[in-house]
C-alpha cells in the first residue's frame, strides 16, 4: 500500500504479528493496483464486458465503495483509476501516456451480480481511498480472533483502538492540524472507534505553482481545486471512515459537512483561508468532544 503499519497490544497473544502480516497480504494480493498479479489488476485488465468471479473481501470493498458513490453523489468513485494514473499518482508515475477519455460517473459503469463483476466502460478500479481502512478493520478482527482485547493498530495513520491500555487510560490519538496552519491539535480517544484522515499534505505535486492533490474529482476529470486541507472521521468501521474522509475532502467544506451531518457522521474539516486555517466541526463529533 506504499506505507507503514503498526500494532500495540497488551498481552499480545502468539502469533499476532504473524497473523497480520497474513491478512496484509492477502488484502494487497486482492487490492494492490501496484502487483500486476492481484485480483483488482486483473480484473481492469479484462476485456469490457467480462464477467470476473472475485474474491469475498474485495467485493465487500468494491460494495461498500459503490454504495458511498451512490450517497455522496458520485464524489467518492472506486472506478477513478484512469484519472488517478492520468494525473501521476498511480503505480506508473508520470507516464505522458494518453488515457482513454473521461467517463463522467465512472462509478456506475460496474456492475456485480452475486460473487462476480465486470466493467460496462472503459474505467478501472482504484480503491486508495477505502482499502487502507478495510486492512485496519481485518487487523483488529485477526487480533480479537487470537484473543486479544486491549489494541491500537495503524496503516499510514489510520487507526483503530479496542479496550484500554495498561494504565487503563484509553489509548489517545492526537490528529494534527495540517502543516503551516495555526490551529490546535485534536486529541481523541479511540475505545472502540477508528480514525482517518484525508488530506493535501502528504500525497501532492506542485505543477506551475499549483498544488495539485491525489484526490481525483469525478465531476472534472481533475485533482480537486477546492480549499479543503484536510478531513478526519471517527467511525467504527475504519473501512467507512476512510471512505467517508475522501468523500467530505472531495466535496468541499459545504455540500461535504452537510451530507456527513445528515448521516450523522462525525467529522472535522480544515479549509485553507489565506493564511490560516479554518475548522468545522459536525455535531456528533462536536457531542463526542463535550
Amino acid at each position: 500500500m506504499g506505507t507503514s503499519w503498526s500494532a500495540r497490544i497488551v498481552d499480545a497473544p502468539p502469533g499476532s504479528a504473524a497473523a497480520m502480516e497474513t491478512v496484509l497480504d492477502r488484502i494487497i494480493a486482492q487490492m494492490s493496483n501496484w502487483e500486476a498479479a492481484s485480483a483488482i489488476s486483473r480484473f481492469n485488465a479484462a476485456p469490457v464486458g467480462q464477467w470476473m468471479p472475485l474474491p469475498g473481501e474485495m467485493l465487500t470493498v468494491l460494495r461498500a465503495g459503490l454504495e458511498m458513490a451512490r450517497l455522496s453523489g458520485g464524489a467518492f468513485d472506486p472506478a477513478v483509476g484512469r484519472l488517478v494514473a492520468k494525473w501521476g499518482f498511480g503505480p506508473d508515475g508520470l507516464t505522458g501516456l494518453s488515457e482513454a477519455p473521461h467517463h463522467p460517473s465512472p462509478w456506475t459503469a460496474i456492475a456485480i451480480e452475486g460473487d462476480r463483476a465486470r466493467r460496462t466502460a472503459d474505467v478501472t478500479l482504484d480503491f486508495s481511498g477505502i482499502a487502507k481502512g478495510f486492512a485496519v478493520d481485518a487487523m483488529a478482527a485477526a487480533l480479537r480472533g487470537l484473543g486479544a482485547a486491549h489494541f491500537l493498530v495503524e496503516i499510514g495513520g489510520e487507526l483503530q483502538g479496542q479496550g484500554v491500555k495498561p494504565d487503563l487510560q484509553p489509548w489517545w490519538v492526537d490528529v494534527e492540524a495540517p502543516p503551516g496552519l495555526a490551529l490546535p491539535t485534536l486529541r481523541i480517544a479511540l475505545c472502540g472507534l477508528s480514525v482517518a484522515t484525508s488530506g493535501d499534505y502528504r500525497r501532492f505535486r506542485q505543477e506551475g505553482g499549483v498544488r495539485l492533490s491525489h484526490s481525483m474529482d469525478p465531476a472534472t476529470g481533475a485533482p480537486i481545486t477546492n480549499d479543503v486541507a484536510s478531513v478526519t472521521v471517527l467511525h467504527e468501521s475504519a473501512m467507512l471512515a476512510d471512505a467517508w474522509a475522501t468523500a467530505i475532502t472531495i466535496m468541499g467544506h459545504e455540500r461535504g459537512m452537510a451530507l456527513a451531518t445528515r448521516h450523522g457522521i462525525a467529522a472535522c474539516l480544515i479549509r485553507r483561508v489565506a493564511d490560516r486555517g479554518q475548522e468545522y466541526m459536525t455535531p456528533a463529533l462536536a457531542a463526542m468532544l463535550d
